[in-house]
């Protein structure tokens, strides 16, 4: 018992929960990790057939909505259009919460933009959002044994590399969808029940930059 008390105690401190009443909380600005680094117990893979050969890393970014470090997805070369680039961790179990983070769409010739992650159980199974300034959309979309199916879809425009704000909340099989603050997507999926790995997502060669990356659970 004594043991297991230890082993829940740090598993807390590597990941940085906070606990807010019903909620616990996970806050990532990225600041205290080394350049050239991803974050602790967080891992780099990609969904589709081919090399891992993608580089996510800890960058710098001196208009970053907080401190200067962000998590970019940095595309050395030409990727084929169905790679999916996934930066995640699964020592945060997500079922039901709000997922928030600032995204900058910096480039790519096939893709940009990107978005968020959640009840992810591995690289080919999982729900992501994501805008797309190349095609002025935002999306939500169920990926099942490496195939990715649409969910709903919004036309919206976005000013281009420049920091926006993506919101999820997911309660059960509801889940919202917001850019901005404005709420964009609503509406109920039952792919995925349980809890599950959160992160980050870009297509192609998209090159996107985050930061402030929150996870909320509830309780």
């Amino acid at each position: 018992m004594i043991k297991k008390s230890i082993m829940i105690i740090f598993m807390l401190f590597v990941v940085g929960a906070v606990f807010a009443g019903n909620k616990e909380i996970y806050d990532f600005n990225f600041e205290k990790y080394k350049l050239g680094s991803i974050p602790d117990n967080w891992k780099s893979e990609i969904t589709g057939h081919g090399k891992n050969s993608i580089k996510w890393a800890i960058t710098s970014d001196s208009t970053a909505p907080s401190g200067t470090h962000v998590l970019t997805m940095k595309s050395p070369k030409f990727l084929p259009w169905s790679i999916f680039n996934l930066c995640w961790t699964n020592k945060i179990a997500f079922k039901d919460g709000e997922l928030d983070v600032y995204f900058k769409a910096i480039k790519g010739r096939m893709d940009q933009g990107g978005g968020i992650m959640w009840r992810v159980s591995d690289r080919n199974n999982y729900y992501v959002a994501r805008f797309n300034p190349l095609e002025d959309n935002f999306r939500i979309y169920y990926v099942k044994n490496g195939g990715r199916h649409l969910i709903k879809s919004s036309t919206v425009r976005l000013e281009k590399n420049k920091w926006h704000k993506m919101k999820i909340i997911q309660k059960g099989s509801h889940y919202k969808c917001y850019l901005d603050g404005e709420k964009l997507m609503e509406g109920d999926v039952n792919i995925f029940n349980k809890s599950g790995g959160v992160g980050l997502w870009t297509k192609s060669d998209a090159v996107t930059s985050f930061d402030n990356f929150s996870v909320k659970i509830f309780k």
